[in-house]
C-alpha cells in the first residue's frame, strides 16, 4: 500500500499504467471535453471543495479532472470495495489529486476512505449509492453543515435519499443525477447491459448462447441485461415482483415466472433490483451443478452468501472472481465477484461513451448547486429537461447524427386546440 498526505492507494507505480486508460477514455468523452474547455474558462466551481464517493475508474478520473479544472478542489474515494481500479488511483495520486481507494477493501477500509474524503469539510458532495451523504448524516454529521448541496448517481442512492427526505432526515438539497433520461435510460440499459456480460464473461469464460439467463428485476439496469443476453443467444427468463415491468418484460418477449420455478432452470442467474435476499437458500438447493450466480446491483445483499456458505462443504478460487462453491450434495454452484458488482469487479464498468452523458450531468448538477444550491429546499431535485434535451442534442452531435426541427407552423399546431379532423 502507497500512503501520502492527501492519498493511499495500492502502488503508485501503476500510475503509467492508469494514464494510457484515462486517455482511452478522454478520447470517448467529448460532451464532459467540450464541458471542460468552457469550465476552464468561467470557472463555475471556484472555491468549492467537492468530495466524491463514487467508482474509481477511469471515466471518473476524467470527471474528477474536470471538476478541478472548473476551480474546485476535490477528495475521493471509492464506493464499492472491489470496483475501483488501482492504476487509476495511482495516476490521480501521481497528479496530485487527493485520493483514498484501492481495489480489495475490507468494509472497514471502505468507510475509512470516504472518513478521509471528509476532512476538508466539503461544500458539494458527489455520491454513488448515498454511502458518503449518509456519513455526513450519522456517523459524520459535523460536516453537514458546509455542505451547500449534493448529488446521486445511482438508483439505489436515489431510493435512499428519497426516504430520508420523506422521513424529514435530509440536511441539504441533493440532484438525482440517475433520474436523468440521459442517465438512465442508456448508462443503465446500455453500459450495465453490455458491462454486466462482460463481466460475466471474463469471470467464467463460458458460452452464453444456448444457456439459459435468469435476470432478477427488469428495471433500467435489468432490461438491459437480458437484452443483451438474449442478443447473445441466450433463452432469457425475468423474475419480478412488481407487475409493471413483469408485463413489460412479457411484452419485450421475455419468459417471466418466479424466482422458485427459475432456480432449477437457470444455468447463469444475475441480480438487478437493489433488493436483499432475491437469491436465497431455498434457490441454491435446487440450482444446477455449475451454476452461476452474479449481482449487477449497486451492493452484494441481493445474494444471500450466508446460505450459500451454510450449504458448501468447501469453497475455492477458481478463476478470478470466481469462486466455486461445492455444495454437502456434490454440486457445485460459482459466486461471481463475492456477489458485488459483477460489471466493475470482473470488468471494467460500463464504457466511456455511455458514461460522457451521466458524468456530464454531475458536473452540470455540481454547477447548479455551486450557484443556486444556498436557496435549495432541502430535497431530492430532478435534472431539468432543459438540460437532459440540450445533453442529447450534443451527444447526437458528436457521434454524427443530427434530427429535424419544427417549423414555426408546427409549434403553433402542437398547442392549437382548436385543430382537428
Amino acid at each position: 500500500m502507497d500512503k501520502g498526505e492527501t492519498y493511499t492507494v495500492a502502488d503508485l507505480s501503476l500510475a503509467d499504467e492508469g494514464a494510457m486508460r484515462i486517455d482511452w477514455a478522454r478520447s470517448r468523452m467529448p460532451v464532459l471535453a467540450a464541458l471542460r474547455k468552457q469550465a476552464e474558462i468561467d470557472k463555475p466551481l471556484s472555491g468549492m471543495r467537492v468530495a466524491g464517493c463514487l467508482h474509481v475508474t477511469k471515466e471518473t478520473a476524467v470527471l474528477i479532472e474536470t471538476i478541478q479544472a472548473a476551480g474546485a478542489v476535490v477528495s475521493w474515494s471509492g464506493c464499492n470495495p472491489l470496483s475501483t481500479q488501482d492504476d487509476v488511483a495511482a495516476w490521480l495520486a501521481r497528479e496530485g489529486y487527493s485520493v483514498y481507494a484501492w481495489h480489495g477493501q475490507s468494509v472497514e477500509d471502505f468507510y475509512w476512505c470516504i472518513d478521509k474524503t471528509l476532512e476538508f469539510k466539503p461544500t458539494l458532495t458527489l455520491d454513488d449509492g448515498a454511502d458518503l451523504i449518509v456519513r455526513v448524516h450519522g456517523e459524520k454529521s459535523e460536516y453537514a453543515d458546509t455542505v451547500i448541496g449534493g448529488t446521486e448517481e445511482t438508483t439505489t442512492g436515489v431510493h435512499r435519499l428519497r426516504a430520508m427526505a420523506a422521513a424529514g432526515d435530509l440536511k441539504y438539497p441533493v440532484i438525482a443525477v440517475n433520474d436523468a433520461i440521459t442517465k438512465w435510460d442508456f448508462d443503465n440499459v446500455y453500459g450495465t447491459g453490455q458491462s454486466t456480460l462482460d463481466g460475466i464473461i471474463r469471470a467464467t469464460s463460458v458460452l452464453i448462447a444456448g444457456k439459459t439467463f435468469v435476470v432478477a428485476g427488469y428495471g433500467h439496469c435489468g432490461k438491459g441485461v437480458a437484452m443483451r443476453a438474449r442478443g447473445m443467444g441466450a433463452n432469457v427468463i425475468v423474475t419480478e415482483v412488481d407487475p409493471l415491468p413483469g408485463l413489460r418484460a412479457v411484452m419485450d418477449g421475455f419468459r417471466v415466472i418466479k424466482m422458485d420455478e427459475a432456480a432449477p432452470l437457470g444455468d447463469i442467474f444475475c441480480t438487478a433490483t437493489g433488493m436483499k435476499d432475491v437469491i436465497v437458500g431455498r434457490h441454491m438447493d435446487v440450482m444446477k451443478d455449475g451454476a452461476l450466480i452474479s449481482n449487477t446491483g449497486h451492493y452484494d445483499c441481493e445474494i444471500n452468501i450466508e446460505d450459500l456458505q451454510e450449504r458448501s462443504s468447501s469453497v475455492r478460487t477458481i478463476r478470478s472472481e470466481n469462486e466455486e462453491y461445492t455444495m454437502t450434495d456434490g454440486r457445485r454452484i460459482h459466486l461471481l465477484a463475492e456477489g458485488r458488482l459483477v460489471n466493475l469487479a470482473a470488468a471494467e464498468g460500463h464504457p466511456s461513451e455511455v458514461m460522457d452523458m451521466s458524468f456530464a450531468n454531475q458536473f452540470l448538477s455540481l454547477c447548479r448547486l455551486a450557484a443556486e444550491g444556498g436557496e435549495m429546499k432541502t430535497k431530492v431535485y430532478d435534472i431539468t429537461l432543459e438540460q437532459d434535451m440540450d445533453l442529447a442534442t450534443t451527444k447526437l452531435s458528436t457521434l454524427g447524427f443530427s434530427i429535424d426541427e419544427l417549423t414555426a407552423e408546427q409549434i403553433a399546431y402542437s398547442t392549437d386546440y382548436t385543430a382537428g379532423t
